[in-house]
Formats: structure tokens, C-alpha cells, sequence
């Protein structure tokens, strides 16, 4: 199955570069591509893809702005974010926008790859490492503890294995890790994290695992 991929960066050369790297796996092809944020949810609406390359900082409308608004239409559309810096705090808000991973621009090409599988399929985390040093870094936001309340009344919900299973996504484990940890059969992880989802209403693992942190479920580390 082809992967259809948007790319949405004001740079000509990195849309461009990207096409180029992409267009050349077999499983992938870019089906599109947007200079701004506006133009971005307007391609996505039209051309459905499967993922979203957006970049943070673009005109008219911002990656994390478009991101909100792919994810408030309810599009299947997975978002990858683009950055330049590991550590950027927009990165952080992107992914709690609704992203579900984001890559460096210096990525090499089988790290492009990697990484549009990996968030289309929704199977892991991208980049886990990073993505927990980033919400270590920027989970003291002023906004976050205003939503502990609610993520700690949601969480509640959760049977004891689910919330278990949700510390593990958090933590960077993908569905055969997780299995092989508690002892089950990997069908049963899936159930699992699939029932995560619709109790705590997430698009993908990724949120579960912002979400994680924000309710203080797992420690930064």
C-alpha cells in the first residue's frame, strides 16, 4: 500500500528535497504540496493524504494552527512535524495540537522514510528519546496544569492493565515490546491501546503518551 504524503513548508528547496527523497521509495509518494498553513488544510481536505510533512514557522497560518485545525476536522491525515531544533518549545504545542511525531530538516533520507511509515501506521512513537526529552523540558507549561483535573478524572476510566499499557506507550514501547513485557499476545496490546484511545478520545499513541506525562502517570527521565 502506497503512502500518500503532503508537504507543507515555505521553503522551496526543502519541498523540493523532500519530494525528490520520498518519490523515490516505493511505498510513498507525494501527492502534494503547500507554501503556507492555510494552503496546507486546504490540500489535506482536498487530496486526503495519508501524512502531513508541516513545517512550524510558515505565513498566514502556522504548522500548529493548520495541525489543529487537520485534527478538528476529523481528516485520517497523520502530522508530521518539520523542525530545525529538538528542543523547540512550538514542537511540544504542535504535539499537543494533535501531531502525531516530528523529524529534524537534517534528517537523512532513510530517516524521512522511517519516519512517514512510522506515523502513518501509527504503531510508535517517532523518535521516542526525543519526544520524551521535549515533554520532560516543556511539561511545566502554564497551560498544562489547568488540564490536570480533567486528564486525572479521564485517566480514571481506564481499567488498571489499560493504564498500565498506557504508561508503557508513554514510555516509548512499541505493541510487540509492550506484549513481551506483560506476557500477551500482541492482538491483546493492540485491543488494549485501541480502547485507550476511544476512553481518553486520542487520535494515536503519541497523544496518549502526551497525555501520559501531562497527568503525571510517568515521570520524566
Amino acid at each position: 500500500m502506497t503512502i500518500r504524503v503532503l508537504i507543507a513548508d515555505d521553503q522551496m528547496m526543502v519541498r523540493e528535497g523532500f519530494s525528490v527523497l520520498l518519490n523515490a521509495m516505493p511505498d510513498i509518494e507525494v501527492v502534494g504540496e503547500a507554501v503556507n498553513g492555510r494552503e496546507a488544510v486546504d490540500r489535506v481536505r482536498e487530496l486526503s493524504p495519508d501524512v502531513v510533512l508541516m513545517d512550524i514557522r510558515m505565513p498566514e497560518l502556522n504548522g500548529i494552527e493548520a495541525t489543529r485545525e487537520i485534527v478538528a476536522a476529523n481528516s485520517t491525515a497523520k502530522v508530521l512535524v518539520l523542525t530545525t531544533f529538538d528542543l523547540d518549545e512550538y514542537v511540544y504545542q504542535a504535539l499537543r495540537a494533535g501531531a502525531s511525531g516530528f523529524l529534524l530538516k537534517d534528517a537523512s533520507a532513510r530517516q524521512l522514510a522511517d519516519g512517514v511509515k512510522v506515523v502513518a501506521s501509527g504503531e510508535a512513537l517517532l523518535a521516542p528519546s526525543v519526544t520524551k526529552r521535549l515533554i520532560t523540558e516543556f511539561s511545566k507549561l502554564s497551560e498544562v496544569p489547568r488540564a490536570l483535573h480533567s486528564t486525572h478524572q479521564a485517566y480514571g476510566d481506564l481499567t488498571e492493565r489499560e493504564t498500565e499499557v498506557l504508561v508503557l506507550i508513554a514510555q516509548g514501547l512499541s505493541n510487540a515490546e509492550i506484549a513481551e513485557q506483560l506476557v500477551v499476545a500482541e492482538s491483546t496490546i493492540k485491543t488494549h491501546v485501541s480502547r485507550i484511545l476511544v476512553k481518553l478520545g486520542l487520535r494515536d499513541r503519541t497523544q496518549a503518551a502526551v497525555f501520559a506525562y501531562e497527568a503525571r502517570l510517568v515521570t520524566p527521565g
